[in-house]
């Protein structure tokens, strides 16, 4: 009998020791079951290094499967390639929906474009840093430094006007809209991740996109048999809200 684990998304997390964070490990296992379940966790790194000890309980409390790749030549990174082929033997299982990288690193970009012409998902993680090729190669892609606590909505949180913001609600609104200007928010969301994989609206100190619409004043919002929809604001209030 089929239950929802079943249907859930199976994807394969790889972690870059060397580039990630082991504070943020918590932050990043609880934001990939928004995506699916996690049947394959691991992470690569040199780990007879002094600079990955701090590790061991983060790895334990998330039964995340460390995988020892020694430097064997100064300048070359050993993780990076040991991850990239274990990447592609997972992908050739065709067991798997989608890929969850984590790593600031743009030696990424490659495994992360061919994983999608497999028609599989990616994830990324990774810090804001993280050079513009990998994120926009990734299909979503999360900063870590949006997880945790600061992740959670403000209750006081400022009227947006960032003039970046409107241009992707504007585009994604033009293109999903019906005839009277309205779109459903969720095809709205959806459009402007295809046109920017970082996009979060937690960026903007929300957590919920819908609370985020709210906030944008040239943005009108409504509910509709438990729907969001939302629209531009025109310079004449129509009388029809329909």
């Amino acid at each position: 009998m089929s239950n929802n684990f079943e249907k859930s998304p199976r994807l394969a997390v790889l972690i870059d020791a060397d580039n990630t964070p082991s504070k943020s490990i918590p932050h990043i296992m609880e934001e990939i079951t928004k995506f699916g379940t996690a049947h394959v966790r691991r992470i690569y790194g040199d780990w007879s290094s002094k600079l990955l000890s701090g590790w061991k309980d983060v790895l334990l409390d998330h039964s995340i499967q460390p995988i020892q790749q020694f430097a064997y030549t100064t300048g070359k990174n050993a993780t990076d390639i040991a991850m990239i082929i274990n990447a592609m033997d997972l992908m050739y299982t065709e067991r798997f929906d989608g890929f969850c990288l984590v790593s600031s690193d743009s030696d990424f970009t490659p495994l992360a474009a061919r994983i999608r012409e497999q028609s599989l998902t990616v994830y990324g993680f990774g810090q804001q840093k993280t050079p513009k090729p990998f994120v926009e190669t990734c299909d979503k892609f999360i900063y870590l430094e949006l997880l945790g606590p600061q992740s959670t909505e403000s209750s006081k949180a400022k009227p947006v006007t960032d003039s970046r913001l409107f241009h992707y609600f504007k585009a994604a609104i033009d293109a999903t809209s019906n005839d009277s200007g309205w779109a459903a928010l969720g095809g709205v969301g959806s459009h402007i991740n295809k046109q920017a994989p970082d996009f979060d609206s937690r960026t903007w100190g929300h957590s919920k996109l819908s609370d985020l619409a709210k906030s944008i004043p040239k943005v009108e919002t409504k509910h509709s048999d438990s729907h969001f929809y939302v629209r531009i604001k025109t310079a004449k209030k129509k009388a029809d809200q329909k």
